[in-house]
C-alpha cells in the first residue's frame, strides 16, 4: 500500500515538474546533457573535463547539488585524469583492458553529467532522465568503441589500435564541444548513432538465430 502511494506521489511530482518547467530550457538542458553523456562513451574524462571547464568559466549552469563539477579541485582532477586516460589508450593491449573498466565508468559519468544539467526538478525526474538518456547513450557509444577495438585487434593484431584511439579521442572532443555549441544537432547525431548501433546488434542476433 505504501509503495503504491509513493509511486503515485512520484508521478504527481513529475506532472508538476513538467508543467512548471520552460519547454525550451528543458529541451536545451537535456540536449546538452545527452550530448556530453554520449561523449563519455568515447572517453570517460574528456566530457567531464569539458563540463568542468564550461561550468568553471560560467558558461554552463549546473544543478545545486552538482556545483562541485565546476570547482577548481574538480577541474585539476579531471585534467590529470584526462591526460592519463588518453596516454593509456596508446599503450598496446592496455587499451583493450581499459575498455572493460571504461564501460561501467562511462555509464556512471554519463548519468552524472545529465543529472547535473537537469536542474530545478524532482529527484525522480532528474535521475530517470539521467539513467535512461545519459547513462544509456554513454553505454551504447561505449559499445561501438569496444566493437571497433575488437575488430582492430582481430584484424591487425592491435597494430591499428592507435588509429582507433585517435578517432575515439577526436569523437569525444568533437561531441563534447558540439553538445555545448549546437546541442540540438549533437542530440540528433547521438540518436542516429544509437539507432545505427542497435540495428546492427539486432541484425547480428537475427543471423545467429538463423
Amino acid at each position: 500500500m505504501e509503495d503504491a502511494l509513493d509511486i503515485e506521489k512520484d508521478w504527481r511530482m513529475l506532472r508538476k515538474d513538467l508543467a512548471d518547467m520552460s519547454p525550451s530550457e528543458t529541451v536545451l538542458a537535456i540536449c546538452v546533457g545527452i550530448g556530453l553523456s554520449a561523449a563519455c562513451g568515447f572517453r570517460v574524462f574528456v566530457p567531464l573535463l569539458v563540463t568542468s571547464i564550461a561550468a568553471h568559466s560560467g558558461n554552463l549552469q549546473l544543478g545545486q547539488n552538482f556545483q562541485w563539477l565546476g570547482s577548481t579541485p574538480a577541474l585539476v582532477t579531471f585534467s590529470l585524469a584526462t591526460v592519463v586516460e588518453i596516454a593509456a589508450y596508446y599503450v598496446p593491449w592496455l587499451d583493450h583492458l581499459l575498455d572493460t573498466i571504461a564501460a561501467p565508468a562511462a555509464v556512471i559519468a554519463g548519468t552524472v553529467i545529465t543529472a547535473s544539467l537537469v536542474a530545478d526538478v524532482s529527484p525522480f525526474l532528474r535521475w530517470t532522465l539521467a539513467i535512461i538518456a545519459g547513462g544509456g547513450s554513454a553505454g551504447i557509444v561505449q559499445g561501438t568503441t569496444m566493437l571497433a577495438r575488437g575488430l582492430s585487434l582481430a584484424g591487425t593484431g592491435g597494430l591499428a589500435n592507435p588509429l582507433v584511439s585517435t578517432a575515439e579521442l577526436g569523437g569525444a572532443i568533437a561531441t563534447s564541444v558540439l553538445a555545448l555549441v549546437l546541442p540540438v544537432i549533437a542530440l540528433v547525431l547521438v540518436i542516429l548513432l544509437c539507432t545505427f548501433v542497435l540495428m546492427k546488434v539486432f541484425q547480428r542476433r537475427a543471423k545467429v538465430r538463423v
